[in-house]
C-alpha cells in the first residue's frame, strides 16, 4: 500500500490515515506532496485522488481519498487486524459522529490555532472571540464524552481518540484547556503511531 501525505506532515487528516494504517499493523509506504507547490492539483494526482486532497491511499489498483473513507475502508477490508472503531454499534456510531463533527465544525478555532501550533511552534497571541467560543464548545463536548478516569473514549483506544487529541492539542498553549483534557491529549500523543508521525514532521522541518 501507498499513502500520499503532505510533505510537511501538518495535515490532521493525513495523520489520521497514517495512524489508522499503523494501528492496523499494515505494511505501507509514504509518498509526500508539497501542498504549497499545489502538487495535489497535478492532473495525474487529481485523476487518482478524485478530491485532489491528501491523504490518498493506494491499495493495489484501488485509490481512495478522504481520511474518514480510508479508515472505514481499512476497517472493512482488514477485519482480522486490530480494530479502529469500537465493536459496539452505538459506540462506533458515536466515534464516527465525533470525527465528522471535528472535521466539519470549529472552523474559527482551526483557523486561529492551525496545525503549525500543534506540530511546530506555539501559537502567538490570545484566542480570537470566535475561536474562544469554539474552544468552549470543544471542551464541553470532550468533558461530556471522556470517562471520569480520563482514559480512552470508549474504554479502549479508537481512531476518534487520535482525532480528538489533535483538536485539543490546538489549545495546548492556552490556559483555557482543563488539565484533565490536556493530560488525555498528551497520553494519546504518546502512542507509537503518533510518535512516528511526529518524528517524520521533525525531520521534514529540519530538511
Amino acid at each position: 500500500m501507498l499513502l500520499h501525505v503532505d510533505s510537511r506532515f501538518l495535515s490532521p487528516y493525513a495523520l489520521s490515515a497514517f495512524v489508522a494504517l499503523k494501528e492496523k499493523g499494515l505494511a505501507f509506504e509514504l509518498a509526500t506532496l508539497s501542498l504549497e507547490a499545489q502538487a495535489n492539483l497535478a492532473p495525474d494526482y487529481q485523476r487518482q485522488s478524485l478530491t485532489a486532497r491528501v491523504p490518498m491511499l493506494e491499495d493495489g489498483d484501488f485509490q481512495l481519498s478522504e481520511s474518514s473513507a480510508i479508515a472505514e475502508y481499512l476497517e472493512d477490508a482488514y477485519p482480522e487486524r486490530p480494530r479502529l472503531y469500537p465493536l459496539d454499534l452505538r459506540q462506533r456510531a458515536r466515534a464516527r459522529q465525533l470525527q465528522a463533527w471535528l472535521r466539519s465544525d470549529l472552523m474559527a478555532l482551526r483557523e486561529d490555532r492551525n496545525t503549525e501550533a500543534v506540530f511546530l511552534r506555539p501559537a502567538v497571541g490570545t484566542l480570537a472571540p470566535e475561536a474562544r467560543q469554539a474552544a468552549h464548545k470543544l471542551i464541553a463536548a470532550a468533558e461530556q464524552l471522556l470517562p471520569a478516569d480520563g482514559g480512552d473514549l470508549f474504554g479502549a483506544w479508537c481512531l476518534a481518540d487520535t482525532d480528538l487529541a489533535l483538536m485539543l492539542k490546538r489549545l495546548q498553549y492556552d490556559a483555557i484547556l482543563p488539565p484533565r483534557l490536556a493530560a488525555y491529549a498528551e497520553r494519546q500523543w504518546r502512542r507509537p503511531a503518533v510518535l512516528d508521525w511526529l518524528e517524520l514532521g521533525r525531520r521534514a522541518a529540519q530538511a
